[in-house]
C-alpha cells in the first residue's frame, strides 16, 4: 500500500497499515514555549524593543517544556480522550496536531487535515451568528451549497434560538456558552478526517452534552479520528473509547478508557 501519511510540515511519514489505518502519529513529540522579557521587572513589550535598539539577546528568557517526548498512534474510528492536571500539556499536544505549534525534536504525522474546535476559537463578534455559521462553514471547506443545506440543523443543535431570535444578533450579544455551542455546532456539522476538541463538551446543558456526545459517536463511525480534552469524566466515558493521560507533559498512560480513567482517579483522589 502507497504511504499516504502527511508531515504538519509537508514531510512524509509511515505507510498506512492494512488493517487499521493511522490517521495520527506523534513520534517522541517534544513542544518547548520560550516566554521572553521576564527580566529586569519589563513588560514583554519593552524588552521586545529593548532587544531591536541594542540588538542583544534577552536576559530573561524561560523555557516551558509543555510536552515531553510523547509517542501514540491514532487509528480512523477512535474517539480518544485527552486527561490530566492543569498544565499537564492537553491543549499544547491538540495545537501540535493542528499544525499550529512547532516540534522542538520529534515529529507529527497527520492524514488529513485535522480541525481543531477550542472554546475560545475566533469568530467575528461584531458579526450575526447567521453570518458566523456561514463563514465558519465556509472556512471548514463546505461549499456554499452546503452551508445552505445544513444551516437550519446547526442552529437547531447549538439551541441558541430556544428563549429567541439570537441568531440575528450579533455574535457579542452571547454567553460564553451561546458562543461555544454554536462553535461546536459548526465543526459538528461537517465531516472530519481528524476532530480536535478542547473543552467544548464543558458549556451548556446536560441536553446539550448529550447531543454534543451523541454526534461525536456519529464522527467516529463516519470513519473520522476524534480527541476530546475534558476534565469531565463522564464525558471522557460517555465518548471515548481510548484515553491517553498527560502528566507535566509525559505520556504516563495509554489505554482503554476504564482502564486508563481508574488509574487517573486514584491518582487524584477523586
Amino acid at each position: 500500500m502507497a504511504e499516504f501519511m502527511t508531515e504538519n510540515r509537508n514531510g512524509i511519514g509511515p505507510a498506512a497499515d492494512e488493517a487499521r489505518v493511522p490517521t495520527v502519529i506523534a513520534d517522541d513529540l517534544h513542544i518547548v514555549y520560550r516566554v521572553y522579557g521576564t527580566g529586569a521587572g519589563k513588560g514583554s513589550a519593552t524588552a521586545a524593543l529593548n532587544r531591536i535598539v541594542r540588538r542583544r539577546p534577552s536576559t530573561g528568557v524561560r523555557e516551558v517544556h509543555a510536552v515531553k517526548g510523547v509517542s501514540f498512534t491514532a487509528h480512523r474510528g477512535e474517539s480518544i480522550g485527552l486527561i490530566g492536571s492543569n498544565g499537564s500539556g492537553k491543549s499544547t499536544l491538540l495545537q501540535a496536531v493542528a499544525g499550529l505549534l512547532p516540534a522542538e525534536s520529534g515529529k507529527v504525522y497527520t492524514h488529513g487535515q485535522p480541525s481543531l474546535l477550542g472554546v475560545n476559537a475566533a469568530l467575528m463578534n461584531d458579526l450575526t451568528g447567521e453570518k458566523n455559521v456561514i463563514l465558519g462553514g465556509l472556512a471548514m471547506g463546505m461549499s456554499r451549497e452546503e452551508v445552505r443545506e445544513r444551516y437550519d440543523g446547526i442552529v437547531d443543535f447549538s439551541g441558541i434560538n430556544e428563549k429567541g431570535d439570537f441568531i440575528s444578533l450579533p455574535m457579542r450579544t452571547y454567553s460564553s456558552g451561546m458562543a461555544a455551542r454554536l462553535r461546536f455546532s459548526i465543526a459538528a456539522a461537517k465531516d472530519h478526517d481528524v476532530l480536535l476538541i478542547d473543552e467544548a463538551l464543558a458549556t451548556g446543558d446536560r441536553s446539550f452534552q448529550k447531543r454534543s456526545e451523541a454526534r461525536i459517536r456519529e464522527l467516529r463511525k463516519e470513519a473520522g479520528t476524534v480527541f476530546l480534552v475534558s476534565h469531565n469524566n463522564n464525558s471522557i466515558r460517555d465518548t471515548c473509547d481510548r484515553v491517553l493521560w498527560l502528566e507535566k507533559g509525559v505520556l504516563r498512560m495509554d489505554g482503554p478508557t476504564e482502564e486508563v480513567l481508574a488509574a487517573y482517579e486514584d491518582f487524584t483522589g477523586a
